[in-house]
């Protein structure tokens, strides 16, 4: 643990009740004085009950309010008993009753070293030691030698606390950069919880991008010396109150007390700056009644969200989601979300092989709601797991439609949230669904983004290869954006590949992209892997992708998504129009 840090014991809570402790004994024990010895000059006395009340007011005032004052405010509480114990020494009728008073000031040293970090523990212990010369000077029968054992009871007793202290904060603190602790982080949530006010708190979780690829490559040495920077950055740059912690492996997080979700957004894009390693964060300010769990999950969804949008980005869940989701359970429940198909096509002869199910949501008042948003809503509140059962079981029912007009041999691919795949039974579930809907698991695919294999490993790759076992099929959507790479096709539990939107977009404007695609319909035939190309717009694309041999097609120039009843009547139009044609 590192030398220079507050112990992880010493929450607000905790230093209120033992700061008000000290103060109602050291009171107590000034009272008792009062009540038992003789004083010369009546007015000492009085000085000394106004110091013993002041003193028990103060104790009674921080066990009941103490837990509301920012840790900063205990160096004025430590401060202010020093001044109580040196103005009370004095007051004191008899040498004896001096000596018994300044003992008091063992329970200020106390409270500096269990409060805080050595430099300013050690600032505190100089002041109370000159204050205790003071306060006893010219004493009659206290020799230097009496002062000196004073202050080594008092020093030993310190550094023995102090020792303990920091051998129980071990148990909070994080070995390798000397922040707390998943167990220290939610002690100081617990703590912080009670005293901040709606909305005035901000947590974020945090991840280093991609440093499983820096242990592999240059080794664990490497990778806890980026650890090290990257806590040392979030120390520096973060301010004094905020806690920050290390959960294990990549994972931080961060707790803003004074702060709403958006401006701990903002800053941790302003330290982003400052970072050389590329991280990735999810954001979450607290809302009315919400319990440090809740606060967490949101905030970690966020940080999926994050994830899955490419990494090196912060994700904010406002807490404006809740109202959303609720009307989205409703939605659900109702059975008002549906699942439109985007036909797929052979790029050579344009005949239709499969469809995409796409979620869509039309909100009763705020209209159509974009999928990105409501599926993010659902992976923050947990629906997720309803949201994907019902959209798989309507793209069947729609499958079915436009399978009596394209032929039975349809293929239906469906997009799967990682949350999804590494919740309990999916795989079970999702092939009860399938058959009750009696829609053939051989012409069924289920489409994952490469980040959610990547981020979701190793329970998703598990799930999906007991899924592929049954005879349904893997897409991998998204490919050639982000991590993607041709050395990991071979690991990849996966039967298509789905070229990304940008990556179709640039095949007939850039040489190397046609070279590259060219490569990888090759190395994907090598491998038995079927490569889609998604976001095809223009007759040229669609050409260019027949001519190098691409054997799927998806995109606006061939059908754009709608119902599935729709397309189903717009084929059979088609098919109708043929035949007159053809008579």
């Amino acid at each position: 643990m590192r030398a220079w840090t507050t112990p992880a014991l010493a929450t607000p809570r905790v230093m209120a009740l033992t700061a008000g402790a000290f103060y109602a004994a050291g009171g107590t024990a000034a009272l008792a004085v009062v009540l038992s010895a003789t004083f010369p000059a009546p007015g000492r006395r009085s000085a000394l009950l106004a110091l013993a009340v002041t003193a028990l007011v103060c104790g009674a005032g921080l066990l009941r309010w103490g837990r509301r004052l920012r840790r900063s405010a205990f160096h004025v509480v430590v401060g202010a008993g020093t001044l109580l114990i040196t103005g009370a020494v004095p007051l004191a009728p008899t040498t004896a009753s001096a000596v018994a008073l300044a003992a008091v000031y063992a329970f200020v040293a106390i409270d500096v070293v269990f409060f805080f970090a050595t430099r300013p523990a050690a600032a505190h212990l100089t002041a109370l030691l000159l204050a205790a010369t003071v306060a006893l000077r010219g004493r009659e029968g206290v020799t230097p030698g009496v002062a000196v054992a004073l202050a080594v009871v008092c020093l030993v007793v310190t550094a023995a606390v102090g020792l303990l202290v920091r051998r129980a904060s071990d148990a909070h603190r994080d070995a390798l950069t000397g922040l707390r602790n998943r167990r220290g982080f939610d002690a100081a949530l617990d703590a912080v919880l009670p005293v901040t006010r709606d909305g005035d708190l901000g947590l974020a979780l945090l991840d280093v991008d991609h440093f499983k690829a820096v242990n592999d490559r240059q080794g664990h040495a490497a990778g806890d010396a980026l650890l090290e920077d990257f806590a040392d950055v979030l120390r520096r740059e973060l301010p004094a109150h905020a806690v920050v912690a290390r959960f294990g492996g990549d994972e931080f997080a961060v707790l803003l007390p004074g702060r709403t979700g958006t401006a701990a957004l903002e800053l941790l894009d302003s330290v982003r700056a400052h970072t050389a390693v590329g991280w990735s964060a999810g954001v979450a300010g607290r809302v009315s009644g919400e319990s440090g769990t809740d606060l967490l999950r949101r905030a970690d969804a966020a940080l999926y969200a994050a994830k899955l949008a490419g990494r090196g980005r912060c994700r904010l869940d406002d807490g404006d989601s809740l109202e959303l989701a609720a009307d989205l359970e409703r939605a659900l429940a109702a059975g008002d979300v549906e699942a439109w198909l985007q036909p797929v096509v052979e790029p050579a002869t344009g005949r239709v092989v499969g469809a995409e199910a796409l979620a869509r949501w039309t909100h009763p008042s705020r209209g159509p709601v974009r999928p990105d948003e409501f599926v993010a809503v659902a992976e923050t509140t947990g629906l997720v797991v309803p949201l994907g059962a019902a959209v798989l079981a309507a793209a069947c029912r729609g499958a079915h439609l436009l399978a009596a007009a394209h032929g039975p041999d349809l293929l239906l691919t469906v997009n799967v949230s990682g949350r999804e795949i590494v919740a309990d039974g999916w795989v079970e579930r999702t092939v009860a669904t399938v058959r009750e809907e009696g829609w053939p698991l051989d012409q069924f695919v289920v489409e994952v983004t490469e980040s959610v294999v990547d981020a979701s490993s190793p329970a998703a790759l598990d799930a999906l290869r007991r899924l592929r076992a049954t005879g349904a099929a893997v897409a991998i959507d998204d490919f050639g954006t982000g991590w993607s790479s041709f050395s990991r096709l071979d690991t990849l539990p996966a039967d298509y590949l789905k070229l990304d939107h940008a990556f179709t977009a640039a095949i007939t404007t850039s040489q190397r992209r046609t070279a590259l695609l060219q490569a990888l319909l090759s190395l994907s035939s090598s491998l038995g892997l079927l490569v889609v190309a998604e976001g095809v717009e223009t007759p040229e694309q669609a050409d260019l992708l027949a001519e190098l041999g691409c054997p799927l097609a998806q995109g606006y120039l061939f059908a754009r998504p709608a119902p599935a009843a729709d397309l189903a009547a717009a084929a059979q139009a088609g098919a109708a129009a043929c035949r007159t044609e053809r008579v």
